[in-house]
């Protein structure tokens, strides 16, 4: 491709060399390049790829593309100086891969909890509708039903694009992404054209990025002041954010919520642990997913659904079928006749929603027995929180491993014990080793008892000094529950 072609739109503060070669590729990651090719210079949190300017050069790279003061000697080279490198990256990437996002309908979830379950039941319900569609999510990235590896909630914005493009290629109508506060902040979504977003919520996460949740806010707020004219804005009104979200935004605005008036209202009429009987915009259906987090998803799917010009009709008769995605509160029941339910839930607020839920449908027939972790290497403050909410919603807590990674998981343990006082230590139990804490769960319930496997969900390993080990509380309950 011609390079002025990948230049369109970009903040251009210099050119030095012919901007009119041909390249042959485009990379962000200076171990991948190829000769003739393009190397952006990408200054990221933990690595500055300007550092890496000179290893792009000998593994043939044509054009640079930088931000910072870098040594320019070869005559042979296009050098090519922009504001933000992050930013470049994301048009050149769209432009290498033909405007994919404009090719199709490209649908942004962004919040806290719950972008997983909306967009995935978005990419069932259109796929049911009738349509081709992709998606990119936390658990996996599907183009039309095939089945993708995912390593990041949003990817970086040459795969991205690249993903678009394959959902173009096989003929995809619409496709629906997660988009995370970090892919925001990093621009990993730039260049992109976005039919619509929406908004689910905001809670603590995340603090070890963004360090304080003004900035969090902030970075998902830019999604929204993003939008175009022609797009809409779906936004969680019972949110105390919610309305914040739309503040700048150029795109229509649309609201759902369960407590007031909005264009997209529901209410909750019966719980059971196999499903909801709810009301949506007076239209009653029973649906399969238990909790009042999980009304709001449904609400934000049928919503999105509607404002992209579907029958009422069929989207209600299919939000009926729709299952729970893996791992978001996944019923296992024991021949014991007790509960197991394994959930996501890794902020202190998920795990509020799921207890709250699990207690609403016991309505105090059964006890809860919580088994609850903290990822190493992440927002440590939250840790103390999680193990307070999890003690105050339970009557009995085992605390325990989630991901470790390159931390010591009995250190991880303390620091979310030391949320609690000697009152609330009588309920909690401290086991390192995750699958015998699942264990001394299943050990300690009895008849109507739920036991709540928090944190982890679909993951199917745990992350211990840099080596995933194959790892996955379902297997482990069903394990057990063989026994």
């Amino acid at each position: 491709m011609k390079l002025t072609d990948l230049l369109k739109d970009i903040d251009i503060l210099e050119i030095k060399g012919d901007e009119n070669i041909k390249v042959k590729g485009i990379f962000t990651d200076s171990r991948k390049v190829i000769k003739g090719s393009v190397f952006i210079a990408l200054k990221g949190v933990q690595v500055d790829g300007h550092q890496y300017i000179s290893n792009a050069l000998d593994l043939g790279a044509k054009v640079i593309v930088y931000q910072e003061a870098i040594e320019i000697a070869d005559d042979d080279i296009v050098y090519i100086k922009v504001k933000d490198t992050a930013d470049a990256a994301g048009k050149i990437a769209t432009h290498w891969y033909g405007d994919p996002s404009s090719k199709l309908k490209l649908v942004g979830v962004t919040g806290t909890n719950g972008k997983t379950t909306t967009a995935t039941l978005l990419y069932e319900m259109f796929r049911r509708l009738g349509y081709k569609a992709g998606l990119l999510s936390t658990v996996a990235n599907y183009i039309e039903g095939k089945e993708y590896h995912a390593t990041h909630t949003t990817p970086d914005p040459i795969s991205l694009n690249e993903m678009l493009a394959k959902m173009v290629d096989a003929g995809c109508d619409y496709a629906f992404m997660e988009v995370s506060s970090h892919a925001i902040h990093q621009k990993r979504i730039s260049g992109l054209k976005f039919a619509g977003g929406i908004f689910t919520n905001i809670t603590q996460d995340h603090l070890d990025y963004h360090k304080t949740m003004a900035e969090y806010l902030k970075a998902k707020k830019a999604f929204f002041d993003n939008l175009s004219e022609d797009s809409f804005a779906l936004t969680n009104t019972d949110d105390k954010n919610g309305e914040v979200m739309l503040q700048n935004t150029k795109a229509k605005k649309y609201t759902y919520s369960v407590r007031s008036l909005a264009d997209f209202k529901g209410k909750i009429i019966e719980k059971h642990f196999d499903g909801t009987a709810i009301e949506i915009n007076g239209r009653e259906l029973q649906v399969q997913f238990v909790g009042v987090f999980n009304v709001y998803n449904l609400l934000a799917v049928y919503g999105a659904t509607m404002l992209l010009g579907q029958d009422p009709d069929q989207a209600l008769v299919i939000l009926s079928t729709l299952k729970p995605v893996a791992g978001r509160f996944e019923t296992i029941r024991s021949p014991q006749n007790y509960t197991a339910i394994v959930d996501y839930a890794h902020t202190p607020d998920a795990l509020t929603n799921v207890l709250e839920a699990i207690h609403e449908v016991l309505d105090g027939n059964g006890r809860v027995i919580t088994v609850v972790g903290c990822g190493g290497n992440r927002d440590k403050t939250k840790r103390p929180i999680m193990a307070r909410e999890a003690v105050r919603l339970s009557d009995q807590v085992i605390l325990t491993s989630d991901n470790p990674r390159w931390e010591e998981p009995q250190a991880i343990i303390n620091d979310m014990a030391d949320g609690l006082n000697s009152q609330q230590m009588k309920k909690a139990l401290l086991i390192v080793d995750r699958a015998q804490a699942i264990k001394t769960a299943c050990t300690l319930a009895k008849e109507g008892d739920v036991i709540l496997i928090a944190g982890k969900g679909h993951e199917d390993y745990q992350d211990i000094k840099g080596v995933k080990h194959h790892f996955d509380d379902r297997e482990i309950v069903k394990d057990i529950f063989a026994e």
